[in-house]
């Protein structure tokens, strides 16, 4: 089987073509960004054609995309109408009591100011539902239609519908949606029940109405793009990785662009999982380093951890879906380094991007970055960029570093270029220990993994500094991301809230909805053509004690709902809870909030192929011998130091060498640093193993 994987960034697209007989083709190609699809689709006639295949042998099409999480942030999305319950016209406007200045009266808050729904666009209807699901007040469809109608003539392109409780009884919300229907065909419809169906009213409305913010123009996009590739014939369909690391068909995506917002991030954490698998370490830890941004992530086992419901957001918009839990910071192989009118040496998160870029690319860009300190300190050397076809000065890069840091400083130009890169380094170790040792986790039980073009300079610093045992870089670390879409399979995760207690369950009322959420997940992906045989349901419950505000996610057993599978919840969620905080309550009672099943979807993965075996001298890989500054850990004063550079391709499986050294590759270098051992495993990752493990 061939099946191909597409992430699409801001700045390049990869695109990895993987075939079942061992054969791996890469490619990376500058993204379209006015129409993402031209770049996807002409970049995989480009990696087609270097394969030697043609597009319509391609089975099966995978694809990360930024498109909704671009039109957020940019604030560029559709005119957006609302219709809600009357008495809630504002509660868009007041959103939570958090505010970025608790004790200020005069801020600008961003959700106000970048406003989803104009208040004129929002809109009130007579209806009420209690929190029981039972109604009040009966759904006014004469108020209906003339709020239909005053939208459709101000030409909003979509319209949310959030009424409250309607996560408990959908039944107006479903009825606005058919007026909706017949007064304004083709409008893009948003409902809180379909695409936010669990208690937080705020939340709740702001998914909804984010929803429909990007809704046409991500389903545009998806649309466009699945055209083209059923008229190219590239798979039977298009599929696209969600913020829970799951996979929906195009139709899906469609429908519910809102679940795409972090899509390419958590691709680059599921292909972080899969090479740690491959390699015999599961439990990983994933530093993916871009030129802007830095995405850590943390999956204990392999497993993916899921933000909690009021956490995630993007932008400055409430997101109430699922999405794993990776972190972005400003750190990159552009961070501009600087020293400020007070003297402070900081680095980022500016970033000199890709134009003028660092100053050692020659475009015009003055300022020193951490890509020009690593040149000054010998580790990208002037013809290791994308293999000697990006040509790179390095006078130029020493000229910013010693004018604009060492000079002001008072320090050498070394010790300058190794401070640019310690602060950056220490950047990301402090977001590693964020995730990890302040959650509950031990990051000498993980393996670091490097990806990204930058991610393999920075990792063994870092390992060294966490005492993680052991950095895995990957056979194409610039593509790991595009290599995670190959890994996961079809989900749909489905939620609804319950709201009982571990004393006195309400087993029953727990019992009909999951069999709800059960025979809905399925419906779906029967829809999708998955076969019955292919699938599983995963339950989930968020729990909390009596009192506390917010819930932690736990994994529930499978079988007979009855008062037994309360206890296992609730001994469960005693055990995540004393992981998280440090501190558990046996004797306390545990509120069931929301209750989840997870359909899955069964997809073929891919299997990392082994490389031709070798001894355990690498010498044969050795291409030149530079010049390069280390220290000593522990150690302020750096020192040059006689170090191999060696060719990636030419390792082979069971190479063994110690650093300092360099591995040079067309999409990454890597640094292994003083006294760490490097090791080149059965499947062709670099295993590096700390000076004093």
């Amino acid at each position: 089987m061939k099946r191909i994987g597409v992430d699409v960034g801001g700045t390049f697209t990869d695109l990895v073509l993987w075939d079942d007989d061992g054969t791996v083709t890469v490619h990376k190609t500058p993204s379209t960004n006015h129409d993402p699809s031209i770049g996807t689709m002409d970049g995989i006639a480009v990696l087609a054609e270097r394969a030697g295949v043609d597009p319509s042998e391609i089975e099966m099409f995978f694809h990360g995309t930024t498109v909704a999480t671009n039109i957020v942030l940019e604030h560029n999305g559709s005119d957006v109408g609302m219709i809600t319950t009357e008495g809630f016209r504002d509660l868009l406007h007041i959103a939570r009591k958090k505010r970025p200045l608790n004790y200020s009266n005069y801020q600008d808050l961003p959700w106000q100011k970048w406003q989803l729904v104009p208040r004129r666009n929002r809109r009130v209807v007579p209806e009420r539902i209690d929190a029981a699901g039972n109604v009040l007040v009966a759904l006014d469809d004469d108020a209906v239609r003339r709020e239909v109608r005053l939208l459709r003539e101000r030409g909003v392109q979509a319209i949310a519908v959030a009424f409250l409780h309607a996560y408990r009884n959908p039944v107006h919300e479903q009825r606005v949606k058919a007026i909706i229907e017949e007064e304004y065909p083709g409008v893009f419809i948003s409902l809180s029940s379909e695409v936010a169906p669990q208690y937080r009213e705020y939340e709740r409305f702001s998914t909804t109405a984010l929803n429909a913010f990007i809704g046409p123009k991500t389903s545009t996009y998806i649309d466009n793009l699945a055209g083209k590739a059923k008229a190219a014939e590239v798979g039977d369909d298009v599929h696209l990785m969600t913020s829970a690391g799951g996979l929906v068909t195009s139709r899906s995506a469609a429908d519910v662009p809102v679940s795409l917002l972090t899509s390419g991030v958590v691709a680059g954490l599921l292909g972080g999982c899969a090479i740690g698998k491959a390699s015999g370490f599961p439990s990983v830890i994933t530093l993916d380093v871009g030129g802007t941004s830095a995405d850590v992530g943390v999956a204990p086992d392999g497993k993916l951890r899921m933000k909690h419901l009021l956490d995630t957001r993007i932008g400055d918009y409430h997101a109430m879906v699922p999405m794993a839990e990776v972190d972005t910071i400003g750190a990159g192989g552009g961070s501009v380094a600087m020293v400020d009118d007070g003297g402070m040496f900081r680095v980022g998160p500016r970033s000199a991007g890709a134009t003028p870029g660092p100053a050692c690319y020659n475009r015009g860009g003055t300022e020193p970055t951490s890509t020009d300190a690593m040149v000054v300190m010998g580790w990208l050397r002037e013809d290791s960029f994308l293999s000697g076809a990006m040509t790179v000065v390095p006078q130029l890069a020493e000229d910013a570093v010693r004018a604009q840091i060492a000079e002001r400083l008072g320090t050498s130009l070394e010790q300058a270029a190794m401070g640019i890169f310690t602060i950056l380094a220490h950047s990301m170790t402090e977001a590693i220990s964020l995730h990890s040792v302040r959650k509950g986790y031990d990051p000498r039980d993980f393996s670091l993994v490097a990806e990204g073009g930058a991610g393999p300079l920075f990792a063994w610093q870092i390992a060294e500094q966490l005492d993680i045992p052991r950095v895995i870089v990957p056979g194409h670390p610039g593509i790991t991301s595009a290599v995670g879409l190959l890994t996961t399979d079809i989900r749909y995760e489905v939620p609804t809230t319950v709201w009982t207690s571990s004393d006195e369950p309400d087993v029953e009322l727990i019992r009909t909805q999951i069999d709800r959420l059960s025979e809905e997940a399925t419906a779906q992906l029967r829809a999708d053509g998955v076969a019955d045989e292919d699938i599983t349901l995963e339950r989930s419950v968020d729990c909390r004690y009596l009192g506390q505000g917010y819930e932690l996610r736990v994994a529930a057993p499978d079988g007979e709902i009855d008062a037994e599978w309360v206890k296992h919840v609730a001994e469960a969620f005693h055990e995540v809870h004393g992981r998280t905080y440090s501190q558990r309550f046996d004797d306390k009672s545990v509120q069931l909030i929301n209750v989840r099943v997870t359909g899955v979807g069964a997809v073929p993965h891919v299997r990392v192929p082994e490389i031709e075996q070798g001894g355990a001298d690498a010498s044969h890989a050795i291409k030149a011998t530079t010049k390069a500054l280390f220290w000593e850990r522990g150690s302020t004063e750096p020192a040059w130091h006689e170090t191999p550079v060696y060719r990636r391709e030419e390792l082979l499986a069971g190479n063994t060498f110690t650093g300092p050294a360099i591995v040079e590759q067309f999409d990454s270098t890597t640094i292994v640093g003083l006294g760490q051992r490097a090791t080149i495993d059965a499947v062709g990752h670099i295993i590096i193993e700390r000076a004093s493990a």
